[in-house]
């Protein structure tokens, strides 16, 4: 006679890609940034906000249990983001996957919602209510159970209930891939957790991934760099360049040294581990046009989502980034490194998705490319994956 659920705790070993498990009066809270880290980036408006919205958003992160449970049951407090005047982001949607093959998705009921306006710069929380996820009729027999969070709200884990006992999955021997990079690296407009370019081109090349990526917030910030240098890996990757753009937040002189310095660090703590570079990917409204970027302002009045770039091209002359500068610059710093560093590399954002790429699978924002594009990313880059 099969038993019902029984709740299990939720011990870290049983949380992948991670970096911290912060304990609440709720539950469990992923953080893909240490406490630390977040304690050096300004919380309030502006970046700070942005990182610290983005950084607590589970991309990546996944529940892995070796178990022959038939049910499973997950209660967890969603939190979202609405923006005043902008149609609201799709529902975050939970992964199942059962020894690597996705079985069943689902989305969250209840939760908080932090409603903000972009015209004051005011934001508060509406509380909402815990909502329980239900996978059932799975497969009889000693399984790998994954259950990836949502790459695009934030998950507070309450309550993991199964009726069959579990345990961690082993993870000896398989390799470790760290990515820290944007909005586009965290998995926006992807279709699903385990959807993204980064998800893909993990399961593809058999490593266990660690995504860094953060929304508008990949801004070479040192801190990031320490936290890359002192996480454990086997390959690191790191997308640069987008964000500092339609952020207008650096100018030439101070990117070459800033990207050294970033690149210093990293290699204090992994010498001789493979690291890559990548450049942009393309990105039509920022290829020769300094940020910083902003909402299309008519696409929201017609109700939908569209990016903008308002920074003048003249302006590169006096030092403001565009994708291709950046590009140049990216090609040159590792060009010089690789000289004295074998274990460095360049990846060629054209090369994952390209002005043919957008002719065929445009980016329906201007900024984020679709749940079709990120799998067509994913398969190019684990292409490298297996080559470093």
């Amino acid at each position: 006679m099969t038993s019902g659920p029984v709740s299990v705790p939720l011990a870290d070993e049983l949380v992948l890609g991670a970096l911290e498990l912060e304990r609440t009066e709720r539950g469990v809270l992923p953080h893909r940034l240490p406490a630390w880290a977040r304690g050096q980036c300004f919380d309030g408006q502006g970046e700070g906000a942005q990182l610290a919205q983005a950084e607590v958003q589970p991309a990546g992160v996944r529940l892995a249990l070796r178990t022959s449970a038939t049910s499973i049951e997950l209660d967890v407090l969603r939190t979202r983001k609405v923006i005043r005047g902008v149609p609201p982001r799709p529902d975050g949607v939970y992964d199942l996957l059962v020894d690597g093959e996705l079985t069943e998705q689902a989305t969250a009921p209840g939760g908080d919602v932090i409603q903000v306006d972009m015209t004051t710069g005011q934001s508060h929380v509406e509380r909402g209510n815990v909502g329980t996820l239900a996978f059932t009729g799975l497969p009889a027999g000693v399984k790998d159970v994954e259950l990836w969070l949502p790459h695009n709200e934030q998950a507070e884990l309450v309550d993991l209930r199964t009726d069959a006992p579990v345990e961690p999955v082993p993870r000896a021997g398989r390799r470790v891939w760290l990515h820290h990079g944007s909005s586009i690296s965290q998995g926006s407009n992807a279709a699903s957790a385990s959807a993204t370019w980064a998800a893909l081109a993990a399961a593809s090349g058999g490593v266990d991934l660690i995504n860094l990526g953060y929304s508008g917030a990949m801004m070479l910030d040192p801190f990031a760099a320490r936290v890359v240098r002192d996480t454990p890996a086997d390959l690191i990757s790191l997308e640069i360049g987008i964000n500092l753009v339609n952020a207008d937040a650096m100018r030439t002189r101070a990117f070459t040294p800033a990207v050294h310095g970033f690149l210093d660090t990293v290699r204090d703590g992994h010498p001789a581990t493979p690291l890559v570079v990548v450049s942009p990917l393309y990105c039509p409204i920022h290829e020769d046009t300094p940020g910083p970027g902003t909402f299309d302002v008519e696409a929201l009045r017609e109700g939908w989502i569209r990016f903008a770039a308002t920074g003048d091209p003249s302006d590169v002359k006096a030092g403001r980034l565009t994708l291709t500068v950046v590009r140049d610059a990216l090609r040159r710093i590792v060009e010089q490194r690789a000289a004295h560093d074998p274990n460095l590399f360049y990846v060629d954002g054209l090369d994952l998705y390209g002005p043919d790429d957008h002719d065929e699978l445009p980016l329906s924002d201007a900024l984020h490319p679709d749940g079709e594009a990120h799998h067509r990313i994913g398969q190019r880059f684990a292409k490298h994956l297996a080559t470093a």
